[in-house]
């Protein structure tokens, strides 16, 4: 009798040995789970972060660009006589630039901010071309001055649109890869788009006398 009761007992003991084995092992499996998705979380926090404080370097220097475009303009409408055909174009030309700069500021979307680009550029096409047929005043310490801010403003742009698109693309395969997606599914985490030019945008103009 006594030897069947011991038996039953080492079998209990057995059973919650293993019991409590699993019970542990199914503690630490959730424990990991939980640190791994807190470390997926806030990894993709940073990469977000990252994405916005690119875009903001890609802003900054397209606001450096559409800044200068009116200031050349200014230099050039009150440093020469012009025919009145030519200082009307200019004129019109500015008020476009200071138009392109004013709606680039005041931008709620990307869309808006692309269009007052895409204006920008127009402009600035336009008033090199005018300005092409005045090689004395293109030739002033003034202009060449702002000739060279706005050849380093095309560089800074280009860099900044580089760097931005690598930021987006980390942040996109982080929340695309395991187990990223299912963090992103869980806290909304969306795909950022990368910077794409319109048609014929990625040719900066050339500021060349």
């Amino acid at each position: 009798m006594e030897a069947a009761l011991a038996a039953v007992e080492l079998e209990v003991d057995g059973k919650m040995n293993k019991g409590t084995i699993i019970g542990i092992s199914v503690a630490v499996f959730f424990v990991f789970v939980f640190l791994s998705l807190i470390g997926t979380y806030n990894s993709i926090v940073t990469l977000d972060e990252s994405v916005d404080e690119a875009w903001g370097n890609v802003e900054s220097s397209y606001q450096r660009r559409l800044d200068l475009i009116p200031n050349l303009v200014n230099i050039v409408q009150g440093a020469a006589d012009f025919e009145q055909e030519t200082l009307t174009e200019i004129t019109e030309l500015r008020a476009q630039a200071v138009a392109a700069q004013t709606g680039f500021k005041d931008a709620t979307s990307t869309g808006d901010q692309r269009a007052a680009i895409a204006a920008g550029e127009s402009t600035l096409g336009r008033f090199l071309a005018v300005m092409e047929n005045y090689p004395t005043l293109t030739a002033t310490a003034n202009f060449r001055d702002l000739q060279v801010q706005l050849e380093g403003t095309e560089n800074r742009i280009n860099v900044a649109r580089d760097r931005y698109n690598g930021a987006v693309k980390a942040y996109n395969a982080k929340i695309r890869r395991v187990p990223g997606v299912f963090v992103a599914g869980m806290f909304g985490f969306e795909k950022s788009e990368s910077f794409e030019a319109d048609e014929g945008a990625e040719v900066a103009p050339k500021v060349e006398f």
